[in-house]
């Protein structure tokens, strides 16, 4: 049954998307290493949840952590991961590209997003759209481009900072849907629909932090940033999801 919203949660494992689902995700965006932003997920995760979930299943395609400005190589290694994403039944390409100015890299996208086209398939600018300095124009060159989706927090770290930029641009976003995103949970979505009522598309990760099995930790040894623990994960929490979705639904 098709809803009257998106509410499109953000996970990186089996684990989470089976618990986006209970909570009444209406799709997901399947990714790897969500604490550093997401990179491009497993193959083999995709065919999972897919089989798993029966969910829409739109799948971020980001070599590393970092900008958006990608070398040839890279933007050789994401068509040809974009192409076998789209083979194992993703159901859009989530990605954005920027030139070193700060503006969208058209050719680039422009190209992605009839891969992803020519496959029946729907193609999201995530927010790359949010780095870039003419968010205006950017708007425009997606419209020209077909890009089926913006996820955007109006260019600010949370999309309630964003407000004022997405007042301005919702009455230009014509066919492209504005997928809002950064700080998305239960209440953030009723302050957003008071200042956009018809605000319909939501994108959240609804994240809780899981401890770590392991007793034995050893100390001063960081396998990556130093910041992030290496004992704590990141999982899903279904009753976040379930309560933005209530928010939604008035159910």
């Amino acid at each position: 049954m098709n809803e009257p919203f998106v509410l499109e949660v953000c996970v990186d494992s089996l684990e989470s998307a089976l618990q986006a689902k209970e909570g009444g995700a209406t799709r997901l965006e399947l990714c790897a290493n969500l604490p550093i932003g997401g990179t491009t997920p497993a193959l083999s995760l995709v065919r999972r949840v897919k089989a798993e979930t029966g969910l829409p299943v739109h799948t971020l395609l980001r070599p590393r952590f970092g900008d958006f400005l990608y070398t040839p190589e890279e933007l050789k290694l994401l068509e040809e991961d974009a192409a076998a994403l789209l083979e194992q039944g993703a159901d859009a390409l989530v990605s954005g590209f920027l030139t070193p100015e700060g503006d969208l890299d058209l050719p680039v996208l422009e190209r992605f997003v009839k891969l992803a086209h020519r496959a029946g398939k729907k193609f999201t600018l995530h927010r790359a759209f949010d780095l870039c300095r003419d968010p205006f124009a950017a708007l425009e060159q997606c419209r020209a481009l077909g890009v089926d989706a913006i996820l955007t927090s109006g260019q600010q770290n949370s999309c309630l900072e964003g407000l004022p930029l997405l007042q301005q641009l919702w009455d230009l976003r014509a066919e492209v849907e504005l997928l809002l995103g950064a700080g998305i949970q239960a209440s953030t979505i009723r302050q957003v629909r008071q200042v956009l009522p018809q605000a319909r598309a939501f994108h959240m990760s609804g994240k809780k932090v899981v401890e770590s099995g392991m007793r034995y930790r050893k100390e001063g040894v960081s396998m990556g940033l130093p910041s992030l623990s290496e004992y704590e994960i990141w999982r899903t929490d279904r009753e976040a999801v379930r309560a933005a979705r209530k928010e939604l639904t008035g159910i």
